[in-house]
């Protein structure tokens, strides 16, 4: 088992986790396109009991009469899911992850729900952020330099 580290976009949030591959899924049922914002959450499932929060607990948010989300109430970053009972795992989203590269997906979840055309994007032009100036001028004028 080897342990990973997240959090939240404003870092008031953190975790690490225990796992054992970089198995992840997408997940397209209506209830997580709502609570992420997309067209499908990614998550990656993990033990409860290898969840680790440091510094502050997540807020939560009972999304249904079965399951409840982590997230920060102060940036809004979605952090997971998880069933109120019955399952000893939970689900973090992989952009909370603070290397979300290393998970590959290897099913999908929700299919009933799924929007075909944002699957297989490959053939989309592909826009560097560093390539548009106007944002590079807004985050140079705010901050002296690009974000990591």
């Amino acid at each position: 088992m080897e342990t990973v580290t997240g959090g939240c976009q404003c870092r008031r949030i953190r975790y690490e986790v225990g796992i054992e591959n970089d198995e992840a899924y997408l997940c397209h049922c209506r209830m997580c396109q709502r609570a992420t914002g997309g067209f499908a959450a990614a998550f990656k499932s993990v033990k409860r009991a290898d969840v680790r929060w440091l510094g502050d607990e997540p807020d939560w948010y009972d999304s249904s009469p079965i399951a409840r989300r982590p997230f920060c109430a102060t940036c809004g970053t979605p952090l997971g899911f998880a069933f109120l009972e019955g399952s000893d795992n939970m689900d973090l989203t992989l952009g909370s992850f603070d290397d979300p590269g290393r998970f590959a997906p290897v099913h999908h979840f929700g299919a009933e729900s799924m929007h075909e055309a944002w699957l297989d994007t490959s053939q989309l032009k592909r826009i560097r952020t560093d390539e548009y100036q106007l944002l590079v001028d807004k985050w140079v004028q705010a901050t002296g330099k690009m974000p990591e």
